[in-house]
């Protein structure tokens, strides 16, 4: 029998307020334990939680950016459980009346869109962190109650995901706009975005869906997809030998790469919901709402199909680009200056970008590079007066120190040599010393031509036309 999979994330992301959610501690991530608290996140008795406006404010932005409705009228509940690192023994968070609901987002899945669904958006506090340690063979937990209170938003979505990739697609695109519109680093390793999947396996057409598992403690996309894929050859398997999924709460096992059982999974009804009583009614403006809608950005997936439709760039240079928005800004201002999009997307990937994972810098930090400077470089090449080669090993003075392409050049003598007659004096040199792979290339291996050039190239210094030196060693070798 052939099984399908059906799966559901909620993602909660981290606002990136200063302040926490129903008080002033400071959100600050790495402060020492236990410094960044009060009696109001502590929960301790008499005190009276206030919501964060800013808190607020950027919920909303998330909820238009992912084409929710924004609720007129919302509240908070009381989600009760206990767990030692929840003070109040409860968590404040939004049950039947969130603040967003009915979104979607429009991923790209094997050249056609599909629309994942989204059912809410709502708004809570966070927990605090246990941490473990090993003192003379003796094991100790400790709470560290910093993240008590840090707002967050919990984003659910309907199960019209089928595949770990269209998981990885959805979450990627979640991330992308909420980064687009600033409320959020979502840095997973940070814990500013944490993703829990529900997912089920059931016979390929039906369409009651099967018992689903949840599965936590996934630290990254790519974990995601091997958790998933994982849990659903685990359910397909239980099927066909005859036996029952269970409805659970599964952790996911880096190491080992296996869903493991953590609990049996609680109902809604377990956590005994009820309005907060500390807290009045969210009651919002539409003129606000509108206003808010006015300040959001293009979205990642809009500049992507703008870049490819109006810049005709390669769509993985389109995908990489609009991943971030301050480079894909940098790349349109980059755009004003020279119209072979191609080649600035190009260079912006080959150069820019590796600069930024070389040196772990963001672009806004790269306080002297200016489009002006860097589209003089691609110019430059494109215009056959310096070499690629000599472009790579320019192109960090350009983005540390902001001098033009055409000064360094000059400086440093760098123009390319275009004189078929000096070139060939070192295409004459090369010749006679590599005996061995001329007499390769004239038997037959013409991929030899390559180390051949490069031996050229290496003697002008990077500043021969490698196009006339191509010609001049097939003419010789003929």
């Amino acid at each position: 029998m052939e099984y399908e999979a059906v799966i559901g994330l909620e993602v909660h992301v981290q606002l990136n307020t200063t302040t926490k959610i129903f008080c002033n501690c400071s959100t600050e991530f790495g402060a020492a334990p236990n410094t960044n608290v009060c009696p109001v996140c502590m929960g301790l008795p008499g005190v009276l939680p206030v919501l964060n406006e800013e808190v607020l404010k950027k919920a909303i932005l998330a909820g238009l950016a992912l084409n929710c409705e924004i609720a007129e009228f919302s509240k908070f509940d009381r989600k009760h459980y206990f767990y030692p690192d929840l003070p109040k023994n409860y968590q404040i968070s939004q049950y039947d009346l969130p603040i967003a609901k009915n979104g979607y987002l429009d991923i790209k899945t094997g050249g056609t869109k599909k629309r994942i669904r989204i059912r809410r958006l709502h708004m809570e506090e966070d927990a605090g962190k246990l941490l473990h340690s090993e003192i003379n063979g003796v094991n100790y937990s400790y709470v560290d109650f910093n993240r008590t209170g840090v707002p967050l938003i919990e984003i659910v979505s309907e199960p019209d995901i089928s595949t770990p990739e269209e998981a990885h697609l959805y979450l990627s695109l979640l991330k992308n706009r909420m980064r687009y519109i600033e409320v959020s680093d979502c840095n997973m390793e940070e814990g500013s975005l944490r993703c829990d999947a529900n997912v089920s396996v059931r016979p390929k057409g039906a369409s009651q869906l099967g018992v689903k598992t949840e599965v936590k403690n996934m630290n990254s996309f790519k974990a995601v997809e091997k958790a998933l894929a994982y849990e659903i050859r685990r359910q397909i398997k239980l099927l066909e030998e005859g036996e029952k999924i269970v409805q659970e709460t599964r952790l996911w096992n880096s190491t080992k790469e296996v869903t493991i059982s953590m609990r049996s999974k609680e109902e809604a009804h377990d956590y005994r919901y009820f309005p907060e009583p500390d807290l009045v009614p969210i009651i919002v403006d539409k003129k606000w709402v509108e206003e808010l809608k006015a300040t959001l950005p293009e979205m990642p997936d809009t500049k992507f199909e703008r870049y490819v439709k109006e810049f005709n760039i390669p769509e993985n240079n389109a995908e990489v680009i609009t991943s971030e928005k301050d480079i894909a800004l940098f790349f349109e201002e980059c755009c004003k200056y020279y119209d072979n999009y191609k080649s600035i997307s190009n260079w912006i990937l080959s150069e820019i970008l590796q600069y930024l994972n070389k040196t772990q810098k963001k672009i806004t930090e790269l306080k002297n590079l200016t489009p002006q400077n860097f589209v003089s470089l691609v110019k430059m090449v494109d215009k056959g007066e310096i070499t690629s080669r000599v472009a790579k090993d320019i192109a960090p003075e350009i983005i540390e120190k902001g001098t033009t392409a055409e000064k360094i050049v000059e400086d440093k003598g760098l123009k390319q040599v275009s004189d078929a007659s000096e070139i060939e004096k070192l295409v004459d040199e090369v010749i006679s010393e590599e005996v061995e792979a001329v007499e390769k290339y004239k038997s037959g291996k013409t991929t030899v031509i390559g180390y051949l050039v490069g031996k050229v190239m290496r003697k002008s210094k990077g500043k021969a036309n490698p196009k006339i030196v191509t010609e001049l060693f097939q003419k010789k070798l003929l």
